[in-house]
């Protein structure tokens, strides 16, 4: 079968021949329709966090397609099912994070295109109790993003606690930023829309977004504040330290702040301004398999659609290059049935 390999940290990816796997017990074998990109990738092909991946490695976490092969022990999905491989590969299943329903948090998970094969091949073995069912009247290519920038961003909103019609930023409105939009509004919530684009500003419009503001223009999270007397809650999104210090800015007394992004830099917190205005600074980090299920249901319902650019395998390496140049609008979904 044909598959990007990361073999080297930072080097170019290889398009080669590897050979097909098979389903073990308790696993299945998908036959990969579409994969999404996701700018993790891009970070386990560098190496660039702590915990570094396998090598060699197969990248990607956003995989959908058809099970081809049912290993021993698997019951509840069969041959022909439409399924998905999310970031969360597989958790032990018994630890106090996986038996509290942050499974997420779980000390002993495999990640996909990370500690083992992920989505950028033809197939691609998965934990059969972690495999997500895709909903039949959403596409292969519409889904895929859903596996990680879609729950990611669904989760988040969760996590901020904002309840319908309150106020949230979404800071950032790129492959993830332009679905916590339409999430947030599809969850009753009035949104304002922060990015340095202009053109990024508008689309967040098309998305239902009640007010955009660029912070290179005006003080984003001072104008939130005038305009709104500040948000219940900010979802940051963008992988820059002066957005996440913005975002804690704009929040009213009260409120979360929750960050998503990445950005290499530390967020400096003023811990009297939390203290005396009570407010909360959390992380995210993508979502259960009860999230995503619900995340996938919001697309199925016509609520939510990922802006993508369709593209093949053998671009990977380009790809990769027009994500570190900021370059991609949306998301970029491989069509792996070209």
């Amino acid at each position: 079968m044909k598959a990007a390999v990361v073999n080297q940290f930072k080097e170019q990816l290889e398009v080669k021949d590897v050979p097909k796997p098979k389903a073990g017990p308790n696993q299945v074998l998908v036959h990969i329709h579409a994969c999404g990109v996701c700018h993790t990738d891009l970070h386990a092909a560098h190496g660039d966090w702590p915990v570094k991946p396998k090598l060699p490695l197969i990248p990607g976490h956003e995989g959908v397609g058809v099970i081809e092969e049912v290993g021993e022990g698997v019951t509840h999905l069969k041959v022909g099912d439409r399924v998905g491989i999310p970031w969360l590969y597989s958790a032990c299943g018994h630890c106090e994070y996986c038996l509290t329903g942050r499974e997420t948090l779980c000390l002993d998970q495999h990640n996909a295109g990370y500690s083992v094969d992920g989505g950028y091949a033809e197939y691609c073995v998965a934990a059969a109790d972690y495999v997500m069912q895709v909903p039949e009247n959403l596409s292969f290519i519409d889904a895929a993003p859903l596996f990680c920038a879609g729950v990611t961003t669904y989760k988040a909103l969760k996590v901020s606690e904002a309840k319908p019609g309150q106020w949230v930023a979404i800071f950032g409105i790129g492959g993830l930023g332009h679905l916590a939009v339409q999430y947030a509004k599809a969850m009753g919530l009035h949104v304002v829309a922060v990015d340095t684009f202009d053109e990024k500003l508008e689309l967040a419009k098309e998305l239902g977004a009640d007010l955009v503001v660029n912070p290179l223009k005006e003080d984003a999270a001072l104008w939130i504040h005038e305009q709104v007397n500040g948000v219940h809650a900010s979802i940051c999104t963008a992988v820059s330290k002066p957005a996440f210090d913005q975002a804690y800015r704009a929040v009213r007394r009260g409120g979360s702040c929750v960050a998503v992004g990445l950005p290499p830099e530390m967020m400096e917190v003023p811990i009297f301004d939390t203290v005396l205005n009570a407010v909360k600074i959390v992380g995210s980090i993508v979502g259960t398999r009860k999230d995503l299920q619900e995340a996938l249901q919001f697309a199925a319902e016509g609520k939510v659609k990922v802006i993508i650019e369709t593209r093949h395998l053998h671009e990977i390496n380009d790809i990769f290059s027009e994500m570190e140049e900021g370059k991609i609008n949306g998301r970029v979904v491989l069509d792996m049935t070209k």
